[in-house]
C-alpha cells in the first residue's frame, strides 16, 4: 500500500558538530588543549593566538538508530538507519566534511552523500557567543528529479555559559535546487558531569530541539520501497524533539547511548500523529593531523 509521509530534510549538521564538545585526553600538550578550548569557546582568541598556530583534526563518527522517523512521524516502515561521517576541523574556524545515510528498507539503501564546508568564530564578552555558516551539497543515489533540494545554506548563532553546562543555538537553513524552502531549528542543552577523571569523562547531556519549517520541504511517497516526492506549502511547527544521551569520552574516543522522543505537530490534512521514540548509539574518534 502506498504511504505518504512528510520528509524533513535531514541536514547532517556540521554546524552542530562544530558546536559540540570534543573531549581530548589530558595527556595532550598544552598547545593542543588550548586549541580544543578555542573550538569549544572556553578560551579567548587572544590567548589562543599567543599559544598556537594552525592545528588540524579529523573526526570520524558512526551513528546507529534502531528506528527511522521523518519529522518525528512514523511512516509505517520498520527499519534502522546508519549515518557515517568524517569531518575536518581547523583551529582557525574552518570545517568541512562528508557524510551519508543508510536506510535498511529503502531502495536504494544509501540515500545520498553530503559534502559540507563552513566557517565559525567566537565573539562577545568571554567569547561565549559563536556564529557559524555552512554550505552543503547533496548527491542523491537516485538520480531523478524527485529530490528537489540538492543544496543547503545555514547560518547559526550559539550562546553558552562559561562552564559550558548550559547553551542554546538557533540555526536557519535555506534549501534550494529544483525547488526552495526554509527552516529554523532551536536547540538547547544542559550538561551534567557524572564523573570526570584523567582518563575518562562521563556526562548526561539532554537536548531539546524545536523545528519550524516551510512545508514545501517535501512530501514523499513510498511504493514498493521506492521514494518519490511532492511538495506542501505550509509554514509552522514541524516537530518537537527531546534527546537524552549518556556520553562517555575515553582518550580520543567518544561513545554515546541515547533515547529520543518526538512530538510531531500535525500539518494541514494530518491527524492522529503519535509520539515516536528510538534509541541510538554512536562512536567517534578524533585524529590530530
Amino acid at each position: 500500500m502506498k504511504k505518504i509521509y512528510i520528509f524533513f530534510f535531514l541536514l547532517v549538521g556540521f554546524t552542530n558538530l562544530y558546536g559540540q564538545e570534543l573531549e581530548i585526553k589530558e595527556e595532550l600538550t598544552n598547545e593542543e588543549d588550548e586549541i580544543i578550548d578555542l573550538l569549544l569557546g572556553e578560551e579567548s582568541i587572544e590567548d589562543f593566538i599567543k599559544s598556537a598556530t594552525n592545528i588540524q583534526f579529523l573526526y570520524f563518527t558512526v551513528d546507529y538508530n534502531n528506528n527511522t522517523y521523518f519529522s518525528g512521524r512514523d511512516i509505517g516502515t520498520d527499519q534502522f538507519n546508519t549515518n557515517p561521517q568524517i569531518s575536518y576541523i581547523n583551529s582557525n574556524g574552518f570545517f568541512a566534511g562528508l557524510s551519508s545515510i543508510y536506510f535498511s528498507q529503502f531502495s536504494p539503501k544509501w540515500d545520498y552523500v553530503a559534502a559540507t564546508v563552513g566557517y565559525g568564530k567566537n565573539f562577545g564578552k568571554d567569547k561565549k557567543y559563536r556564529w557559524t555558516s555552512s554550505y552543503a551539497k547533496y548527491f542523491f543515489t537516485d538520480n531523478t528529479d524527485d529530490n528537489p533540494f540538492k543544496n543547503a545554506f545555514s547560518l547559526g548563532l550559539e550562546v553558552d555559559n562559561k562552564s559550558k553546562t548550559l547553551g542554546t543555538e538557533l540555526t536557519t537553513t535555506y534549501l534550494f535546487g529544483d525547488d526552495e524552502s526554509f527552516q529554523i531549528v532551536s536547540s538547547s542543552y544542559a550538561q551534567i558531569d557524572l564523573h570526570k577523571s584523567k582518563n575518562y569523562h562521563l556526562k548526561f547531556r539532554p537536548q531539546l530541539n524545536i523545528i519550524v519549517a516551510d512545508q514545501t520541504i517535501q512530501l514523499a511517497q513510498i511504493n514498493n520501497g521506492s521514494i518519490s516526492y511532492i511538495t506542501n506549502n505550509d509554514f509552522g511547527l514541524l516537530n518537537t524533539q527531546l534527546q537524552v544521551p549518556l556520553q562517555l569520552n575515553v582518550s580520543d574516543f567518544d561513545f554515546e547511548f541515547g533515547f529520543t522522543v518526538n512530538v510531531p505537530s500535525p500539518l494541514e490534512g494530518e491527524s492522529n500523529l503519535g509520539i515516536t521514540t528510538n534509541f541510538n548509539f554512536s562512536i567517534g574518534y578524533l585524529l590530530e593531523l
